[in-house]
């Protein structure tokens, strides 16, 4: 049976930008991935950043933020109740932004049709499924990229029709010393088919401090590294973006330094006794820091706005309230 030939001009396409839920790591209408080791944070790295999205707040790096979008979540290595609920509440998310596709009666995959139809109804922005090997069919092998690229094509396709971003979370395979490019699990057809590929991984120095570095980035120049903390006491915190690289990562390397943990350290010295805002406000002007990167500083650190007479004063929570108006 013949087929009729179509040729198109390229003349004829329309020419768009490409558009960005977190800009340059996290295109719409794109496959995202996110990989690292177990363990090393990778899914409450992204529910931090699903937590910033379904509330409008910016991201590290990110010019300004976005109105509150909504996003679907599907995980089959953690509970919805006892694990991810509690992660979100944590981090700060609108959970009535974040939603569930049941999969009781059926499971879940990369080719379902429920991906789309869910993203219809719910005018969803962003999918991740968490871990990708989980969402390819029980007669995919991962490993094998003539199984692997009808599957990525399919959801890839879904994305760009309905400009929704898409994130699959994987797993690094054993094999230490290889690129990073090559450390994914499964067939090397998952990061030909992401636009961004971003690894996750700890600090041998601080095991609290975790980095996210941009390993693959088709439709912009590489972000920054970006740090973060989980740590026990106060959970999640954004370090600020640092000048480790993927190997870094991957290796456990390198020093961390940020404009975010600077501020963290000044503050630490100038706040002994409550000082102005002001004058916080202008030190950190002194040492080019951003007033968001010092908003951040001061999150972290827990530290207590007060108004005392007509002026905002700072405070550490340990110091207690005192008057120093007098």
């Amino acid at each position: 049976m013949k087929h009729d030939l179509r040729l198109i001009s390229m003349e004829e396409i329309q020419a768009e930008e490409v558009k960005w839920l977190w800009y340059p790591y996290l295109p719409r209408g794109k496959l995202t991935i996110v990989q690292g080791d177990p363990g090393e944070g990778k899914t409450t790295f992204v529910l931090a950043v699903i937590a910033s999205l379904t509330c409008g707040e910016a991201l590290p790096e990110a010019e300004q933020a976005l109105e509150p979008i909504n996003v679907i979540y599907q995980t089959a290595e953690d509970g919805l109740a006892d694990t991810i609920k509690p992660r979100l509440e944590a981090a700060g998310a609108d959970c009535s932004r974040v939603l569930v596709i049941d999969e009781s009666q059926r499971e879940l995959t990369l080719s379902d049709e429920r991906l789309e139809q869910a993203v219809h109804q719910t005018g969803a922005q962003l999918i991740v499924l968490d871990p990708i090997q989980a969402y390819l069919g029980n007669d995919v092998d991962m490993h094998r990229a003539n199984e692997v690229r009808p599957i990525l094509k399919r959801v890839a396709g879904m994305a760009e029709r309905t400009g929704c971003g898409v994130i699959l979370i994987g797993h690094m395979n054993k094999a230490q010393g290889l690129k990073a490019g090559y450390r994914g699990l499964g067939s090397i057809d998952f990061r030909a088919a992401a636009r961004s590929v971003l690894v996750v991984g700890r600090l041998k120095e601080d095991h609290s401090i975790r980095i996210v570095a941009q390993d693959k980035n088709s439709l912009a120049p590489e972000g920054k590294s970006i740090a973060f903390q989980l740590d026990e006491e106060h959970g999640f915190l954004w370090k600020g973006v640092c000048d480790l690289s993927v190997d870094d990562v991957l290796g456990g390397g390198g020093k961390l330094h940020t404009k975010t943990t600077q501020m963290e350290d000044t503050l630490k010295r100038m706040l002994i006794t409550p000082m102005s805002a002001e004058a916080v406000l202008n030190r950190a002007k002194d040492l080019d820091v951003s007033e968001r990167t010092l908003m951040i500083a001061k999150k972290n650190l827990g530290i207590i706005s007060e108004k005392q007479g007509n002026q905002w004063y700072w405070r550490l929570p340990e110091q207690g309230c005192k008057d120093v108006t007098g």
